[in-house]
């Protein structure tokens, strides 16, 4: 069976511009891996763009060449583990092309527990970003992207001050386009039902309906609240609460996609 096909990635909207160069993309790469692993270590109220640039090895200046502050690198983050997150769905379901409808669903559940548990600064930050600090409300202002901290103390202001900082000297990706100023993950949860859906409803060859999108969409908003209590009460999420959401999603999206 060939793999399952996904929709288009999301992560290109919350970045100031894309890269172009293969080093540019490495970069960027590096700029998240970095981001992820600190929210680990310090949570996202500590987090900054300079202790980021400081671990991922490249000057302030390629941080905010991608993104205007730090809210808008954690939504980039959240967008990739999207990406990545519909990459293991769509290979596990290629790979047992036999599974029916509780079987889909366990992969699709399986695969957010793993990432869960295994994947860097996914426990804090998933598929979008934490509610937003006293003080970080939106800034539209030239130069900032939505999201930004007007009258931030912190290095996000001093590297976004006059849009200075975003070129670091390299010459890499000089005229690119704007790449979308987006800060934010508007609705992720909808996100990942949009995904989820096309991934079930091509695996199990069915239309991928109104009805389907609002039932399964019911479906992550219900795994995600269950998911997050689980892990509160174990931080590698509490079993028998895992058991239970697996038992509801069952029942309450296995007619539909049979």
């Amino acid at each position: 069976m060939d793999p399952v096909p996904q929709t288009r990635p999301q992560t290109a909207p919350a970045l100031r511009r894309a890269p172009v160069q293969q080093r540019s993309a490495e970069r960027l790469a590096r700029i998240l891996d970095a981001c992820a692993v600190l929210l680990d270590e310090t949570g996202y109220e500590r987090l900054s763009t300079r202790a980021v640039a400081v671990r991922a090895g490249v000057p302030i200046g390629s941080v905010y060449r991608f993104f205007g502050n730090k809210r808008a690198m954690v939504a980039a983050l959240a967008l990739r583990n999207l990406d990545r997150y519909a990459e293991r769905v769509s290979e596990r379901l290629a790979a047992t092309p036999l599974l029916d409808a509780h079987g889909a669903i366990d992969g699709v559940l399986d695969e957010f527990i793993a990432m869960k548990r295994t994947v860097p600064g996914f426990a804090l930050v998933d598929f979008g970003v934490p509610a937003a600090l006293p003080g970080e409300a939106s800034d539209s202002s030239p130069g900032s992207t939505p999201g930004s901290t007007p009258g931030n103390t912190s290095d996000e202001a001093s590297g976004a001050e006059g849009g200075t900082a975003i070129g670091d000297g390299d010459g890499e990706d000089e005229g690119d386009g704007e790449g979308g100023s987006r800060g934010e993950v508007e609705d992720p949860n909808r996100l990942v039902a949009e995904r989820i859906c096309a991934l079930l409803a091509t695996h199990l060859g069915r239309p991928a309906d109104e009805e389907l999108h609002r039932k399964v969409l019911v479906g992550v908003e219900t795994a995600d609240a269950l998911v997050r209590l689980a892990f509160r009460a174990d931080p590698a999420g509490d079993p028998a609460l895992v058991d239970e959401t697996r038992l509801l999603l069952h029942a309450y999206l296995g007619p539909s996609l049979s």
